[in-house]
């Protein structure tokens, strides 16, 4: 059954550091769509995201993560940079909130070094995934089954490799989520 317009809520979960363009681009696909979508950091206020090579701009934190509720949302987003991911690997709220959407059974899209975090929350075991080159021996090792591929799906399992695949990972996104296409 497609969602209608604002009933699909999705979280995005960062930390400063997060490559911005894959914040901005799903979340502006995602919105343009009838979702909403909420920035959950650590941070309270604002959260600074990583622009390729250099700091990027500063975002609004819709709700600090000590405050989000994941029974809130019916899916989550995990956007790469290294910096923010490996904060978020190692804060236990972080890593609950995470592992509460696998069992859950909700949709879940990480792209670059997002499925990192899945190592750590213990749902990567078994799992077709991608994400950054760097970190395909560190998913392997994990028991994740890594896959070259632009965008690769594994149940409700979303992941990408970089912010070159912008455009299948978001095209996916909305197949996955079952939202209404409206705008790409």
């Amino acid at each position: 059954m497609e969602q209608t317009s604002n009933s699909f809520r999705v979280a995005i979960l960062v930390a400063d550091g997060f490559e911005q363009v894959e914040m901005t681009c799903p979340r502006k696909v995602l919105n343009q769509n009838g979702a909403t979508t909420h920035v959950i950091s650590p941070n309270k206020d604002l959260v600074k995201g990583w622009n390729r090579v250099d700091w990027g701009h500063d975002h609004k934190v819709d709700v600090p993560l000590n405050m989000a509720r994941p029974e809130y949302y019916d899916a989550l987003i995990l956007p790469g940079g290294v910096m923010s991911v490996d904060a978020l690997r190692t804060n236990r709220i972080a890593i609950a909130f995470v592992r509460s959407f696998f069992n859950s059974g909700k949709a879940v899209a990480a792209i670059c070094h997002g499925p990192q975090l899945l190592i750590n929350a213990d749902v990567a075991i078994g799992r077709k995934l991608t994400s950054f080159a760097s970190i395909q021996l560190d998913l392997e090792n994990a028991g994740a089954i890594w896959i070259n591929k632009n965008v690769v799906v594994d149940n409700s399992l979303i992941t990408s490799r970089n912010a070159d695949d912008l455009p299948a990972f978001t095209s996916q996104i909305l197949k996955e989520f079952n939202l209404k296409v409206q705008h790409i």
